[in-house]
């Protein structure tokens, strides 16, 4: 199990990102039918060594997402396509492009046995458009002020499209298997923000799947996956 590095310079902006999405967006409740979500409270959750707490203003705004069909894509996540890129509800060269966030899928939480100390998230695309699924979830327990970084080794080739029915996977680390992490703690309750087409800007309404009724333990090694779209590229993670 691979420890993660917590990267301040990344995670400032995309903490912002977090913490605007839980205010804002609308989550899930239950098997994951969409409702309003409430506005998070101020109080912080004890910060692990060297994680950022310094939100910055993020790009983009967020919102709706943005109806009509999805330009064929020519880019992998992390980069830039020549055109002007699309934020939550944009367009691009071609058409528009609709994002998967919590207006339009479905997300469970879902912890799992093995591998040790992992969780696995699936949004499935419960509207009537393609949707597109940028970069990484950005994730928040409870009032959490720094956000888990993405392990580079699990970007895909290419932006994972979700056709009407599908669904997009990306894993958890919870907490180093070797006892190495620090901070750790219970969480209650978990809000998904997702990434609109540029890096760290709102991909639209934010969700809140359930957790178990324990709640789930999390450490400073927290990190996610990139999204994917076949479960297999993750399993071993």
């Amino acid at each position: 199990m691979r420890h993660i590095r917590l990267l301040a310079a990344t995670g400032t902006a995309v903490a912002a990102l977090a913490l605007t999405a839980c205010g804002s967006g609308t989550g899930t409740e239950d098997e994951g039918a969409s409702r309003p979500s409430g506005t998070a409270g101020s109080a912080a959750s004890k910060t692990p060594e060297g994680a950022s707490t310094t939100p910055e203003a993020a790009e983009g705004t967020g919102g709706r997402a943005a109806t009509g069909t999805p330009a064929a894509r020519t880019h992998a996540p992390g980069t830039r396509p020549s055109a002007t890129p699309a934020h939550s509800g944009g367009t691009r060269a071609g058409g528009s492009v609709v994002l998967c966030n919590g207006a339009n899928t479905t997300v469970t939480a879902q912890p799992l046995s093995r591998p040790l100390n992992h969780m696995l998230i699936t949004v499935k695309n419960t509207g009537g458009k393609t949707c597109e699924l940028p970069y990484y979830p950005v994730l928040r327990f409870d009032q959490m002020q720094w956000v888990p970084q993405a392990d580079e080794s699990t970007r895909p080739q290419a932006v994972v499209s979700l056709a009407p029915g599908e669904s997009g996977y990306a894993g958890v680390l919870l907490s180093a298997a070797d006892g190495s992490g620090t901070g750790g703690t219970t969480g209650r309750k978990l809000t998904v923000a997702f990434q609109g087409m540029t890096p760290n800007s709102s991909g639209g309404a934010s969700a809140t799947p359930s957790l178990p009724a324990k709640g789930v333990y999390y450490d400073s090694a927290l990190k996610v996956t990139y999204w994917r779209q076949d479960l297999d590229a993750i399993s071993n993670w």
